[in-house]
């Protein structure tokens, strides 16, 4: 059994896409994942499964979501230790970085879009991107931030979930073996 971490995009956020996440990890155990954990409301789930196909897996989760909550919801699985990666390479010192987020693109962007991307700032909000991540930081807060996951999404013609940085903590120290 390996452990993945599945991030599910825009659930109980302003009342829609409502999951409890006790009916979330009593549906995936149903569907044969095993050691099934949820953190917090924001779709975050550690789970165990023989699967080695995280593409399948997502389509998977999405799927049986779809067919118990009637609606859909976009799936990101991740490894523990790409989880990691993405959290050591945050290009930000440690203050900042324990003010921002990471907003994780479910496919990895291509460098000239990235370059195009990073020529447009906003005063007191900074970003970088690295592969399939964007380390994001704005001196207010991710709420009172001009650029914000959709344009990303748009921008990269992918889909996003951003985490900050105490719950990518959570779901490093949770997914340890």
């Amino acid at each position: 059994m390996k452990t993945y971490i599945a991030l599910l995009k825009g659930i109980n956020v302003g009342g829609h896409k409502k999951v409890p996440m006790i009916d979330l990890r009593n549906l995936l155990e149903k569907e044969g994942f095993q050691n099934v954990q949820t953190y917090i409301q924001s779709g975050n789930v550690i789970l165990q499964t023989s699967e080695s196909n995280k593409l399948e897996i997502e389509e998977y989760i999405s799927k049986a979501i779809q067919s118990h909550f009637g609606f859909e919801v976009s799936v990101m699985v991740k490894t523990r230790t790409e989880l990691l990666n993405i959290f050591e390479k945050s290009p930000f010192n440690e203050e900042k970085k324990k003010a921002s987020y990471f907003m994780m693109l479910h496919d990895e962007p291509k460098a000239e879009v990235v370059r195009e991307a990073l020529q447009k700032v906003y005063e007191g909000e900074e970003y970088h991107i690295i592969n399939d991540c964007i380390y994001y930081f704005h001196d207010k807060g991710l709420g009172k931030a001009k650029f914000n996951v959709n344009f990303f999404e748009r921008k990269f013609q992918t889909f996003a979930t951003a985490r900050n940085y105490n719950t990518m903590l959570k779901l490093l120290s949770l997914s340890e073996d």
